[in-house]
């Protein structure tokens, strides 16, 4: 008898693991396929999930891309490394604006969303779109014309310079793309349609992944361009992105629907797109100014010290963007769940996501202790270069715990329309905290790159804990958009 009572236990047991695998094996299904369900009811569990699967792969592909782009350009020396870790330095400002916009840009659809006003998510959209690409076009002249000065004046040496400056001439002038996949993918975020934006950086991705050994290398029927290949290949990727992306607004199956009479520019809201993107512009190029500062602080010891470190930022960047994922979704559920009036339900799904994330990140964090030198051993085998990139990755493994927490507030501060609070997170722990201690630690005081990592970690602990401080006081609940 009691043999039968524990066969029936066992079967029984075993059934509810099945139904569970089957049920997540559904949801999984239904995020990476695209959903319609409405992420202000239901489970906060499942909704996470449905929204940041796809947005975790989305960034996935991105990740995998900067790695690939970094093993082929490695084999072409110290210099090309350098030149694309200059170049991304000097990036990171278009980065800035076009992740400002989109942050923007997801608070506004997602509260509209919330509201289930279908009319102000499609105006939102499209002056999103405008914003982005009036902002692009100084930013081309730019680089079109200026290439050579901009790097010299991040102190790269000549050789650098040389060989870099049609890297950094078709990066900088193929920015509208870097903007408009940006803005868009956030548009499609931040109304549930999370699977459109994956779909769309796996396409401009994989075609990056494709064409950038044929250009780079000069493999088959492709010219040999060297490092300036690696920037075509980028621009096409992502140029075809756009106009997918672009094909996905005018048809009539999404859940943003774009016609005619919404192309025409309409100021008031532009500005309140800009006025609101200010800040989130502002925390960025807080943020990305102190990366700018690192590297050129970093060029101080060398072409192999810029070059490992750029490396191990790569491998840095594949870690953190799937957590940027689980933060955005948490930014798509507080903007839907305010605009749904229910402030209690957003509140609920940043904790959930901070919690995930940090177990995640906690992970990644262990690994990169234990294997760094074999990671970066893929990449280049130069003793120099291996020994920064090694350091740099266990340093900053160290400040994952932190971060990870601090990653989803800020995005949660972000989806509610409050850009301000992360603008004055970002002010204090990059600009007061990680550039000075940095300068003094790496040149002050003799730790040379190991004060530089020691600074970054310092950095990312304490923007984990401002964010929960300034989460909890909840004016972040009250934000207008």
């Amino acid at each position: 008898m009691e043999n039968s009572t524990d066969t029936g236990t066992s079967l029984s047991g075993f059934a509810g693991g099945r139904s569970i695998a089957r049920g997540l094996w559904r949801d999984l299904r239904e995020a990476i396929g695209g959903t319609q369900r409405d992420f202000t009811e239901g489970s906060v569990g499942k909704a996470i999930l449905l929204l940041s699967v796809p947005m975790v792969l989305e960034l996935v592909m991105e990740s995998i891309f900067a790695v690939v782009d970094i093993f082929f350009v490695s084999k072409l020396g110290a210099d090309a490394v350098a030149t694309v870790g200059i170049t991304e330095s000097m990036m990171t400002i278009v980065y800035a604006i076009g992740i400002g916009l989109s942050m923007a840009a997801t608070a506004m659809v997602a509260r509209r969303a919330g509201e289930k006003d279908a009319e102000g998510v499609s105006v939102a959209a499209v002056q999103a779109i405008w914003v982005g690409i009036l902002l692009s076009l100084p930013i081309m002249a730019l680089g079109a014309f200026y290439s050579p000065w901009l790097l010299q004046a991040m102190g790269a040496s000549q050789a650098i310079v040389t060989t870099g400056q049609g890297y950094t001439q078709v990066m900088m002038v193929s920015n509208a793309f870097i903007m408009l996949l940006f803005i868009i993918n956030a548009i499609f975020r931040g109304v549930g349609d999370a699977a459109v934006a994956m779909r769309v950086l796996w396409l401009a991705n994989s075609i990056n992944i494709v064409l950038d050994p044929c250009l780079i290398l000069g493999l088959g029927p492709f010219p040999e361009l060297g490092v300036r290949g690696a920037a075509i290949a980028t621009a096409i990727g992502r140029g075809t992105g756009v106009l997918f992306q672009l094909w996905h607004l005018a048809a009539s199956t999404g859940r943003v629907q774009i016609s005619a009479r919404h192309l025409r520019l309409k100021m008031s809201v532009m500005r309140r797109l800009l006025r609101l993107s200010m800040g989130g512009i502002g925390q960025l190029i807080i943020a990305t100014s102190g990366w700018i500062g690192l590297v050129r602080i970093m060029a101080t010891f060398g072409s192999a010290a810029v070059a490992g470190y750029t490396i191990a930022v790569r491998i840095v960047i594949f870690s953190i963007l799937p957590s940027w994922g689980m933060s955005n979704a948490a930014a798509t559920l507080v903007g839907q769940n305010l605009g749904a009036k229910k402030p209690d339900r957003a509140e609920r799904s940043v904790w959930v996501t901070a919690w995930i994330n940090t177990a995640f990140l906690v992970g990644v964090g262990i690994l990169f202790l234990t294997f760094s030198e074999f990671l970066v051993r893929i990449f280049t085998q130069d003793v120099a270069v291996v020994a920064v990139a090694t350091r740099c990755l266990r340093y900053i493994s160290c400040g994952y715990p932190f971060y990870a927490f601090g990653m989803v507030m800020t995005q949660a501060f972000n989806g509610a329309g409050d850009t301000t609070t992360p603008t004055i997170m970002n002010f204090i722990c990059f600009w007061l905290m990680e550039i000075p201690l940095a300068w003094v630690l790496a040149l002050q005081m003799g730790y040379a790159e190991t004060g530089v990592f020691i600074a970054i970690v310092a950095a990312e602990s304490l923007l984990g804990v401002l964010g929960v401080m300034f989460f909890r006081r909840g004016t972040w609940q009250k934000k207008m958009v």
